[in-house]
């Protein structure tokens, strides 16, 4: 049975695409353009503000605005950060499960603090979580390893004995480098690269009921 369970923010732990899709096409709207179908945007979410303007305004790090859309971009993301948004189903479920044997569990994402903490407090998880890591909250975000690490530090368990669980690439490598078991979710938002059975994680899952029996919550 395992100690802990860790889970990455978006795309695994909360559906967050509607509410970062809302503010791509409030952007779009800036210049002009017609809205982009959120499920055209969504499996590109988990890669962040990058992914979304790769998807939505074909804009890479490279080009000459793209600091501007990327503050733009943020600052209406802020401004709406949980309307739509909500958790995957069956994650309630399994939270109950876990707090209900006194077992911790929490959050490890990319996503920066200032918008991690907000989030978390306006779904009402804030204060449930056992440790939330955000990108900004180690030295290196994933897919290294240090904010696994910290999490560990922070719940006071070895990474051995914690449960990882993600729908992106990174999320896999980092648990896997921290020595966690990982789960990838193909509920999840995926991404545009190799399949997820290619990822390496040690289980991939289709539902949070599942996630529940691995860590041993019938």
């Amino acid at each position: 049975m395992f100690e802990a369970v860790l889970f990455d923010l978006d795309g695994t732990f909360a559906d967050t695409a509607p509410d970062l899709a809302a503010a791509l096409n409030r952007l779009r709207a800036d210049l002009g353009m017609a809205p982009v179908p959120p499920g055209q945007l969504r499996p590109l979410t988990s890669q962040g503000v990058r992914g979304m303007l790769k998807a939505g305004l074909a804009m890479l790090p490279s080009d000459a605005r793209y600091v501007e859309f990327y503050d733009r971009f943020l600052h209406y993301y802020s401004q709406d950060i949980c309307v739509e948004t909500t958790l995957f189903p069956g994650i309630e479920r399994l939270l109950d499960g876990l707090e209900g044997r006194c077992s911790p569990w929490g959050i490890v994402t990319n996503k920066a603090q200032r918008f991690t903490l907000p989030l978390l407090a306006r779904l009402g998880y804030a204060k449930r979580a056992a440790c939330v890591v955000s990108g900004d909250s180690a030295r290196r975000a994933k897919p290294a390893a240090h904010p696994m690490q910290l999490a560990c530090s922070l719940l006071a368990r070895r990474p051995e004995s914690c449960l990882y669980v993600g729908d992106d690439l990174r999320d896999i490598q980092a648990g896997r480098a921290a020595g966690m078991v990982t789960v990838a979710v193909r509920y999840g938002y995926l991404g545009d690269g190799d399949p997820i059975e290619s990822w390496g994680a040690d289980h991939v899952v289709d539902h949070a009921h599942q996630i529940a029996a691995l860590a041993g919550i019938h």
